[in-house]
């Protein structure tokens, strides 16, 4: 199975190193040197680290071949792909790769159907699961501990407790800043 880990950013210097978007929970096993990528465009690849290092907080690595600018900035944009083993699981218990994930039922606590997981969708603040309903139509489920509460891979489901209108927007409270004003002490509207 492949997996994309990386994307790359920017040449960084004049000896071929460039930025990488990391996309992988295992930075230190999916891009140490040695390791061999396919890309995506495959025309770029296989590309090969040669080396990696961490500098202001972003990694940057350089790849067997790629010796100058030119050669680093022509790479940009270039998704890294990783093969892994589908039977690999995630040292923490409480992580998944989004294979796992993929086509996962979604029910309530009582077991009241939701949906199916379609794509993760992944976000700076947080994960989102993309659910097509049984109508067709789709919801994004926060993926976060206070609403997924369980996922059982065994049964193929992930179990979500969502706060009022997430799923049914009959149910949602909405709440006005123009309710507050009114209640304030001296405001006699």
């Amino acid at each position: 199975m492949q997996l994309v880990v990386a994307r790359i950013g920017r040449a960084h210097g004049i000896k071929g190193e460039v930025t990488v978007e990391v996309r992988t929970d295992e930075p230190e096993l999916r891009l140490g040197p040695g390791a061999v990528l396919t890309t995506d465009p495959s025309a770029v690849g296989p590309l090969t680290i040669e080396t990696g290092r961490v500098h202001s907080g972003r990694l940057l690595l350089r790849f067997e071949g790629v010796r100058d600018r030119t050669a680093a900035e022509a790479l940009r944009n270039t998704l890294l792909i990783a093969d892994v083993d589908p039977a690999e699981l995630p040292e923490d218990p409480e992580e998944f790769y989004d294979h796992q994930l993929i086509d996962l039922d979604v029910v309530l606590a009582d077991g009241t159907e939701i949906g199916r997981i379609t794509e993760i969708s992944h976000l700076p603040s947080q994960d989102l699961f993309i659910v097509e309903r049984p109508d067709g139509s789709e919801v994004m489920i926060p993926f976060v501990e206070e609403i997924v509460t369980g996922i059982d891979l065994e049964e193929q489901r992930a179990v979500i407790t969502p706060p009022p209108g997430l799923i049914d927007d009959s149910q949602a409270v909405v709440v006005s800043s123009r309710d507050e004003d009114d209640s304030e002490p001296g405001n006699d509207a």
